[in-house]
């Protein structure tokens, strides 16, 4: 069915909430239990972005096991090779063609985009069979006002990255406050050391800021729109009193000089998503190894003990889904195969059973359990919200934060244009806003 905005818009107008009467296909079975009602064979497709490298449980070997034990729900998982960008746009023809798969990965900060496109299925009734299955944070961000989409899969819960081994020699511990963070900074700077890195990178920044409290709500039927918490103003002045003391390292995150950085012993710690953890041993090389440890956020931004999301995904139920009991029964034990999808490179959100830390991750980190303390971050993960868009705000935010790391701008900046950009994209959607 083709995406009507008018329609879309009009419902917005008239519910006291974001919710958009989508109308429902057929899910459950006539008796209520998995599978056709007379023994038919229900065939569900999955498309999805996962990595399906050397070593890993592949998706199919996954979905294979499902059908084997599932006969009456036969799953077909496909790989999508491209970015996430594209998927979006072959979900979004697919579904005005009545043609999308019946669940598809979606990023949890494109749910909103896609929602409002009409592109997914409200499971509510379904989802709530198996919400303790998962950390509150991931499973509140596959929701859209209260109203469920999917399940959540992976998590990017913010986390702290840092080496020991040259902790030890400055004589300086993790910061556990604002305060200590930017003396430790001060004083490793002083030998040429940089314990963080600042990135404008609205993802990362949002994520800081946003664990405590959301920049987007839905208040009677309109958004409310606030970049400028008290949140984001803390986050602001930690970073800026970083820049301005010349404290922190600037490199760019994924570029050669990052890597470097941390081979030379210049960068010994950074702030940043959980499933960076391969990444910073990639940077590495063959330095650290055994040095290196996983910490959570001191109270540096304001937050207290909690930390927010960068980054992570769900799976959401497609729009023309006949079978959305099934789906989601589905999607509920594909994303609790939590040694399979930790084997793909995953930080799980489920919560069903303790992932364990790969043999080479834990030499990198000195034997530490860092999956469970990834699971810590989970459960301190405050319940950020995305609005429709988000990517267009996030390219804004880079290039005001961006000119903060030269002295042209500040890093508030980067949030007062956050917050234009995102009422002005939410009116280019012809969303309501609470002005």
């Amino acid at each position: 069915m083709a995406f009507n905005s008018k329609r879309i818009v009009a419902s917005l107008a008239a519910v006291a909430a974001m919710g958009m009467a989508l109308t429902g296909c057929g899910g459950d079975t006539a008796n209520g239990e998995s599978g056709g009602s007379d023994g038919d064979v229900i065939e569900l497709t999955y498309l999805h972005r996962l990595p399906d490298s050397d070593g890993m449980v592949l998706v199919n070997d996954i979905v294979a096991r499902w059908n084997e034990e599932h006969p009456n729900i036969h799953v077909t998982a496909t790989k999508f090779d491209g970015s996430a960008a594209d998927m979006i746009k072959k979900l979004e023809t697919d579904v005005k063609a009545d043609n999308a798969p019946d669940v598809a990965q979606i990023g949890y900060s494109e749910l909103p985009e896609v929602f409002i496109k009409g592109m997914v299925e409200d499971v509510t009734e379904e989802a709530a069979k198996y919400e303790d299955h998962f950390a509150a944070g991931p499973f509140s961000l596959m929701q859209v006002d209260g109203k469920t989409y999917g399940l959540p899969q992976d998590t990017g819960p913010v986390v702290y990255f840092y080496n020991a081994a040259e902790f030890e020699k400055l004589g300086i511990s993790v910061p556990e406050t604002k305060e200590q963070l930017i003396e430790y900074s001060k004083k490793a700077a002083e030998s040429g050391k940089y314990i963080t890195l600042y990135q404008a990178d609205a993802d990362l920044l949002s994520a800081l800021a946003g664990a405590s409290g959301p920049w987007y709500t839905v208040e009677d039927g309109k958004w409310v729109v606030n970049t400028e918490t008290e949140g984001s103003k803390e986050v602001a002045d930690t970073w800026q009193q970083l820049l301005d003391a010349n404290a922190t390292s600037t490199v760019a995150r994924y570029d050669p000089a990052f890597d470097k950085s941390v081979q030379d012993g210049t960068l010994i710690g950074t702030v940043g998503a959980a499933w960076e953890a391969p990444l910073i041993m990639d940077s590495a090389g063959d330095t650290g190894v055994g040095d290196w440890r996983v910490a959570q956020l001191g109270d540096w931004f304001g937050n207290g003990d909690k930390t927010g999301p960068d980054g992570g995904s769900g799976v959401a139920v497609m729009k023309g889904c006949e079978h959305k009991a099934e789906a989601v029964e589905f999607l509920d034990w594909f994303n609790t195969q939590v040694a399979d999808l930790t084997s793909q490179g995953l930080v799980v959100a489920a919560t069903t059973e303790a992932a364990e830390t790969p043999e080479s991750w834990s030499e990198f980190y000195g034997g530490q359990d860092v999956m469970a303390e990834f699971a810590t971050a989970n459960a301190n993960m405050g319940e950020f919200t995305y609005m429709p868009g988000f990517s267009t705000v996030n390219a804004a935010f880079k290039e005001a934060a961006d000119k903060a790391i030269d002295g042209e701008g500040t890093v508030a900046d980067a949030f007062s244009v956050a917050q234009k950009t995102s009422i002005d994209t939410l009116k280019n959607y012809n969303l309501p806003v609470k002005e």
